[in-house]
């Protein structure tokens, strides 16, 4: 955990490695450092009801810590994830997304993709680029899922994603 004042390492005019509060953890909000999501998990339907994790050692290895296994209860998942180069195997194969012309997820306007209910913002959808850019489209995303979100419940009804029973190009069921 960072310190919570400016450490004597990072001195002016370096950015400073201390412990930042915001709105989020004024609000209740909970850090969890050093843990690995293992699988998700959820019912019949193909809704996400669980996260399973466990607890990890220090970097840069960050080895799984034996007897640390936990689940935490969830009805919505994101994931922001670093850009790594568009690999298509496990996660995007599985949800079947369609890929634009440079192998990135294509998203529309609103930045979801093919797949109701699945978004993609970023380097994700933009390959590699700035972090000003990534801000602004994570900015973009969390819009277009509220309309998705707010549009479901004047239906009373989200289309769960699976990706158990999914294999590529098959619609949501």
């Amino acid at each position: 955990m960072p310190p919570l004042e400016r450490s004597p390492q990072t001195p002016w005019p370096m950015w400073p490695m201390q412990l930042r509060v915001e709105g989020a953890h004024e609000e209740g909000g909970i850090r969890e450092w050093a843990v690995a999501t293992v699988k998700f998990s959820g019912n019949e339907s193909g809704q996400v009801k669980q996260l399973h994790g466990l607890r990890v050692g220090l970097p840069p290895k960050f080895e799984p810590i034996s007897g640390s296994e936990f689940t935490l209860d969830v009805d919505l998942v994101l994931i922001a994830m670093g850009f790594s180069g568009p690999v298509r195997n496990g996660m995007i194969e599985q949800l079947g997304v369609a890929l634009d012309a440079r192998g990135n997820v294509a998203a529309d306007e609103n930045y979801m993709s093919s797949v109701p209910g699945v978004f993609a913002a970023g380097d994700m959808r933009r390959g590699q680029s700035l972090v000003v850019w990534a801000i602004s489209e994570g900015r973009g995303a969390a819009a277009g899922v509220n309309r998705y979100l707010e549009a479901a419940a004047d239906q009373k009804s989200v289309a769960p994603v699976s990706l158990v029973s999914r294999t590529r190009n098959q619609s949501v069921a």
